[in-house]
């Protein structure tokens, strides 16, 4: 038999993992620790993601995986013994605290101290990402473990030392705290520079770490989990996925509501007639270039007209939300009541005051006062998740007993994704969206181009890749998706979201002459160490790209000529 690439092999492994957890949602249940779940971990040691570096070097624990695991897993996680992932979110009036991650849109709950429950509402592609992070982190903590007993078979000093300071709760400091974590770095196999690094992540990140002995706690309580596991099989980590979970995933339950919400306002303010225009993006961007600088003058604040960047920096700086300045401007705020945490934004543009729009974004004021467009901006969604919002959204509306489509003018997609041609910060056009591990492939007409950017930032145009997960991604299926697809990128809502606009030119549900924009600013690259997810945000340099591509946008709709 004709021995696997690399390359190859990466895509089995992704499919097996997939394979397993569709499954799993048949059975119900798996053990990390039984066969299911030493089937993931295998997968996921094989294809041997980029973001979880050096998870399958069994002396050293992975330190910016586990960073990037807990920002996106509920406070407490490493406690738990049982996991359940259910569609059933009606637990208001309960006792069970609500927790969501620092850095990932999610609602959890915490039944006890050893169990946790996930409201799965944006799909798939959450289910995967949920278990996808529970088996890294289930085969860090077995290393953990390993590093509790010496070869005979007796505790080891530093393990004593570690509990003995995770139990007593201080939260110790200068000296002390050296020495705690020169002790831990020892148990990780990490040096010391390392270990210190990734605790004052942890310490610094109140949302999901309150104590300063977060990492301590961390690997503590993984480790202990595992040695629980050993004495007896009853503390063994169990995950449950619920029946109503895997029966309703895809009948867009969250998703036709969240729509219907957002027409009836359309309606409720009397624009369903007016022509519309869509963006998928943050919910800063649109507003600050609106209505920043405004909000600016109001305050008695100096304007830096002639950048943007300047202008955005002096807002933070400030602490000033410009969306209260565009209440009563022509801005209506949609938060998410759906459940699947996308808030939106309503700006109706024959409300602005034209003074609150920044210099650098050229609009024509007969735009304004004759067409009136309006803009829905739509916060991010999350993987095979934006197919379900944009279809229905996209869907007629049925009012009084008739039935009629939105004039929508425009729809585009703004959003971070990983570059393979260059480096964080440049921007990537998509002209094409190809969907990994299917013969989905949509072509389409990008009315944003490369000269659009002035030459102020390095764009790149071709097809982009829509992944399963940013988790499940590998050097040598990226390198064999760049040479043979030649894609410059890869991201996981695009595919999706040109799905439902292409079913709804199908149906005739929006013009031919409809505007597809497409744009995307590297957040990182897979490719380059030190440039992937796991090695932390973008900050202050995420927001040239993302206001270069939010104005752009704008001007398209208040400026087409």
């Amino acid at each position: 038999m004709t021995p696997l690439t690399k390359s190859q092999k990466a895509r089995v492994a992704i499919r097996n993992f997939k394979t397993v957890v569709d499954a799993l949602g048949l059975r119900g249940y798996y053990r990390p620790s039984d066969r299911f779940g030493q089937s993931l971990a295998d997968s996921l040691r094989s294809l041997d993601p980029e973001i979880y570096g050096s998870m399958n070097d069994p002396r050293v624990v992975e330190l910016q995986g586990l960073e990037y695991v807990v920002d996106r897993l509920p406070r407490g996680i490493e406690k738990c013994t049982r996991i359940i992932l259910t569609e059933e979110g009606r637990f208001e009036g309960t006792n069970f605290e609500k927790i969501e991650p620092p850095k990932r849109r999610r609602t959890s709950y915490r039944v006890s101290d050893k169990e946790m429950c996930f409201v799965i509402t944006r799909g798939i592609s959450e289910i995967y990402d949920i278990l996808t992070h529970l088996t890294f982190l289930n085969i860090e903590a077995q290393k953990i473990y390993e590093r509790i007993y010496d070869e005979s078979g007796h505790q080891t000093i530093e393990w004593t030392e570690l509990e003995r300071f995770v139990l007593s709760g201080q939260d110790a400091t200068g000296d002390a705290l050296d020495q705690a974590l020169w002790n831990l770095s020892i148990i990780i196999g990490r040096s010391f520079l390392e270990t210190r690094a990734s605790y004052d992540y942890l310490a610094g990140n109140s949302a999901g770490h309150p104590s300063s002995a977060g990492l301590f706690a961390l690997i503590y309580h993984l480790g202990k989990r595992i040695e629980a596991e050993q004495q007896s099989k009853e503390n063994a980590l169990i995950i449950y996925l619920t029946p109503s979970l895997m029966t309703n995933i895809g009948h867009h339950h969250y998703g036709k509501q969240w729509a219907a919400e957002i027409k009836t306002k359309l309606i409720e303010h009397d624009l369903q007639s007016r022509p519309l225009h869509i963006i998928s993006a943050n919910l800063h961007s649109v507003v600050n270039l609106l209505y920043g600088t405004g909000a600016l003058k109001e305050a008695g604040l100096p304007v830096e007209d002639s950048d943007i960047a300047a202008m955005v920096s002096t807002l933070l700086e400030a602490k000033i939300d410009a969306t209260q300045y565009g209440a009563g401007r022509g801005l209506h705020v949609l938060p998410d009541r759906s459940g699947t945490h996308v808030d939106c934004q309503i700006f109706d543009t024959a409300q602005l005051d034209t003074v609150g729009i920044h210099k650098e974004v050229r609009f024509a004021s007969e735009v304004l006062t004759a067409q009136k467009p309006v803009i829905l901006v739509m916060d991010y969604a999350f993987g095979a998740q934006a197919f379900e919002l944009m279809e229905n959204l996209l869907e007629p509306c049925e009012e009084n007993g008739r039935s009629f489509r939105f004039d929508i003018r425009s729809i585009a997609i703004m959003g971070k994704a990983g570059i393979l041609a260059g480096n964080k910060g440049d921007v990537m056009l998509a002209n094409a969206h190809v969907l990994e591990g299917t013969t989905d492939n949509y072509r389409m007409h990008n009315d944003l181009r490369a000269e659009d950017f002035e030459g102020r930032i390095q764009t790149f145009s071709g097809p982009m890749l829509t992944v399963v997960g940013t988790s499940l991604q590998n050097k040598d299926i990226l390198r064999r998706i760049q040479s043979g697809w030649k894609a410059i990128g890869l991201e996981m809502e695009g595919g999706h979201y040109q799905r439902a606009i292409n079913a709804a030119l199908i149906k005739d549900y929006i013009g031919k002459d409809t505007k597809i924009r497409y744009a995307y600013y590297a957040s990182d690259n897979p490719l380059k160490s030190g440039q992937t997810l796991a090695s932390g945000p973008m900050g202050q340099e995420g927001i040239i790209p993302t206001y270069m591509i939010t104005r752009i946008l704008l001007e398209k709709i208040l400026n087409p000529s």
